[in-house]
């Protein structure tokens, strides 16, 4: 879902590109468009060009770090024939490790007295869930996973560590060496940078720009995190000095949930009633609400590649269609999303195609009325002078019914366990409707 191939049927044919300098013009401001958002973009202009286009566009989409890629093919171009060759694909040359980097990796980390594991989605993206929890498990190290990292390490490991902002975060405050896998490494509120205390800081990323992007290492490394990471531990002795005890990682573990249960009880329930229906591997997509900003820090993830996040941008109305893309991936698992009212409306004529092709997609819509998060801005800092945050919604589960889905509309968000129960035994989508407050927001709280 995070790496799409854009096909783009470009608007004009090839005849008026050639022509009308103007239009050329455009066109090219139009693909040029794509540039910055983009990995890689081809404009294909003659029918024989399409094979080596695509092949190319395949092989930016899974090497490197995984980012969309655009081929934008004029229309006139789709009704022709011609007689192309497809070559086979030639198998990708791997960049050679730097072994005196992973050396001097491997001397850092097995220096270190309380050294902190931060894992990102190159972790996962990399396949490499069995290298890191080794990793941790040989250093001794406890594991800060990002809300694009979760699942990496299943959340129920001794070394497996709440990743909540940095003051009441102790874990953090303690470490003496951070080593950052896969991940840009931009914590919401940032580690000590300079002056005594500082942790010393390792960074391994596939992408050259991201390493020192918003942190600078002490020793950056760039390279698949999977193969790094083995050599890695062919390099770690067996015992390292690290002092961390499981007991201190269960009790912070522990301090923040009971904290949280206090501050947040309904998303704290909320999200473990979840859990507690849901299999081991099944997929959960958060989505811009407030119970998808808490499922980032305390929903417990066990598998790689069953949480998926907009990651860090505002994507109103992203949950639904993503959460359908994910069930016609993974038919044999289960798939729920987690919506706000206001995001949802955003896309939620996709139950028409959910309907049509019999998607068992479960959407859960959070529903207190309001753009949750700027309505608590507006509140807090702008002494509650409302504007354009207050909503008019639809009766979702009656809006659910008129497409042909299932609706469910709750009282209280009490009764959703035994209501997700019933929706994921059913062959088409549901939507479950819950009624919330307009409730805290991690940034408040934390």
């Amino acid at each position: 879902a995070s790496t799409p191939l854009l096909l783009l049927a470009g608007q004009i044919n090839r005849p008026a590109l050639g022509k009308n300098q103007g239009v050329l013009h455009e066109v090219t401001e139009q693909l040029d468009l794509f540039r910055p958002i983009t990995k890689w973009v081809k404009r294909v202009m003659e029918v024989s060009d399409i094979p080596d286009s695509l092949q190319e566009a395949m092989r930016q989409l899974t090497t490197g770090r995984p980012r969309p890629v655009e081929v934008e093919i004029p229309f006139d171009l789709w009704a022709e024939k011609a007689d192309v060759e497809i070559k086979p694909r030639e198998a990708e040359k791997e960049e050679p490790l730097n072994r005196t980097q992973i050396k001097e990796a491997a001397a850092l980390l097995s220096k270190a007295e309380r050294p902190l594991i931060w894992s990102g989605g190159g972790v996962i993206t990399a396949d490499a869930s069995e290298e890191l929890t080794r990793l941790a498990e040989q250093v001794n190290a406890p594991v800060l996973m990002t809300p694009e990292g979760k699942g990496a390490m299943d959340a129920r490991h001794p070394l497996a560590a709440l990743n909540v902002p940095y003051p009441v975060n102790t874990i953090l405050q303690q470490a003496d060496l951070i080593i950052c896998l896969g991940s840009r490494f931009f914590p919401r509120f940032r580690v000590k940078e300079n002056g005594p205390g500082t942790p010393r800081f390792i960074q391994i990323d596939i992408d050259p720009e991201e390493v020192g992007r918003n942190w600078k290492p002490d020793l950056g490394i760039v390279a698949d995190v999977r193969p790094a990471l083995a050599a890695l531990l062919e390099e770690l002795p067996e015992t390292g000095s690290s002092r961390w005890e499981a007991a201190e990682i269960k009790e912070f573990n522990t301090a923040i949930m009971a904290r949280l249960e206090e501050a947040i009880p309904v998303q704290t329930a909320i999200l473990r009633d979840i859990r507690a229906e849901l299999d081991d591997d099944s997929i959960v997509i958060p989505g811009v609400t407030n119970l998808g900003y808490w499922a980032h820090e305390i929903y417990p993830v066990y598998k790689p590649r069953t949480y998926l996040t907009s990651s860090y941008f505002v994507t109103l109305g992203y949950v639904f269609p993503t959460a359908l893309g994910a069930k016609l991936g993974n038919p044999d698992k289960q798939v729920v999303a987690l919506s706000g009212d206001g995001g949802f409306l955003f896309t939620s004529s996709d139950l028409a195609t959910a309907v049509q092709y019999g998607i068992n997609v479960v959407t859960i819509i959070f529903n207190d009325n309001v753009y949750g998060a700027t309505y608590r801005i507006q509140q807090n800092n702008y002494e509650s002078r409302y504007i354009g945050t207050e909503l008019v919604n639809p009766d979702f589960a009656a809006y659910a019914e008129s497409f042909g889905a299932r609706g469910i509309k709750l009282p209280d968000h009490k009764d959703l366990r035994g209501a997700l129960r019933s929706a994921l035994a059913e062959k088409g989508p549901v939507v479950i409707e819950v009624p919330t407050p307009n409730m805290p927001t991690p940034w408040e709280v934390l």
